[in-house]
């Protein structure tokens, strides 16, 4: 009896997925299937995934300051996390072994490898471009207090700053390591996703376009916010 219950649960379960994926696909209710994708819903459920296998990126290397040193563009892009093995001892002195995520990431680029520690790097999708890369030394002439965003909103007086380049709903602010401003990416539908497989990676879509962003700060801003 209870495996029947379970059963039917489990085709209940399946028969509303399938309805729902059905009125996605057919366009029914465009609303939810636009709030769905705006916050990763579809992502998660339908395992709808951009990988940089296989595409055209860009990569871009900056300092802890927000310096950019290096580009590099491939049309086959991958980065991969690696792997080490780590050694605990008990206090009965029992030793055990574990892996875990080391801070070393390789990137492969129509087959040549970089291998990066520690440096922030933007990878940014064929036919994604920032709406405005700031400029260190133009920063230097921006006052540090902000009336949007809460009292003293230095991101915040950046953005305001330019406004008038942000004529849509969202604008990611991406910072370096050290909290300077690097660049910003205006959306309709933006949200994020931690990449599990990759140490201190963050997935960003912007627009169904992707953004992998290794060590480094963002802010997502409604453009409301920004009088």
């Amino acid at each position: 009896m209870k495996h029947n219950k379970k059963k039917r649960n489990i085709i209940g379960a399946a028969a509303a997925a399938a309805l729902f994926a059905l009125v996605l696909a057919a366009g029914i209710g465009s609303r939810v299937r636009d709030r769905a994708e705006a916050s990763g819903i579809l992502s998660r459920l339908f395992n709808i995934e951009e990988t940089l296998t296989g595409k055209s990126y860009t990569c871009e290397f900056y300092s802890n300051d927000g310096n950019k040193f290096m580009t590099v563009k491939g049309n086959k892009v991958n980065i991969k996390g690696n792997k080490v093995k780590e050694y605990d001892v008990s206090s009965d002195g029992d030793e055990s072994k574990k892996y875990s995520l080391s801070s070393i990431i390789t990137i492969t680029v129509d087959g040549k490898q970089i291998e990066s520690c520690g440096t922030t790097v933007l990878f940014a999708q064929k036919g994604l471009t920032p709406d405005l890369s700031f400029d260190p030394e133009s920063l230097e002439e921006i006052d540090s207090e902000a009336d949007s965003i809460g009292d003293n909103a230095y991101i915040a007086n950046i953005v305001n700053k330019y406004k008038n380049f942000f004529g849509k709903p969202v604008v990611a602010v991406i910072q370096s390591q050290l909290g300077d401003p690097i660049c910003a990416y205006s959306g309709n539908k933006v949200y994020w996703e931690n990449c599990e497989n990759l140490p201190k990676t963050t997935k960003l879509v912007i627009d169904k376009k992707v953004l992998y962003i290794h060590r480094a700060n963002f802010q997502i801003i409604d453009s409301s916010l920004i009088e």
